[in-house]
């Protein structure tokens, strides 16, 4: 039977990797941000109601694309749009 004997140096080091390999997944995640999100994602990400959608559509506080006959929001348009509302 072989005993493999574990270092504090052998746990820093995993502790090291295992960190870093962590940091990386949260980064591809942030770069994996959609840029362009359907109503259904808008109204859950801002917690609204259709309603309230149309209504910022239609006074011009939300840019949108429509694409056949679905409707896209620009991500860093709402961004955008939430840091005006903070300064407020």
């Amino acid at each position: 039977m072989i005993v493999n004997i574990i270092t504090k140096e052998d746990l820093q080091e995993f502790k090291d990797d295992l960190l870093k390999d962590i940091k990386n997944l949260f980064n591809i995640k942030i770069s994996e941000q959609k840029l362009w999100l359907r109503s259904s994602e808008v109204k859950e990400l801002l917690n609204i109601s259709s309603g309230t959608l149309q209504n910022l559509r239609n006074e011009g506080k939300l840019n949108y694309t429509r694409v056949g006959g679905t409707l896209y929001y620009n991500y860093e348009d709402i961004e955008e749009m939430l840091k005006k509302k903070d300064k407020q």
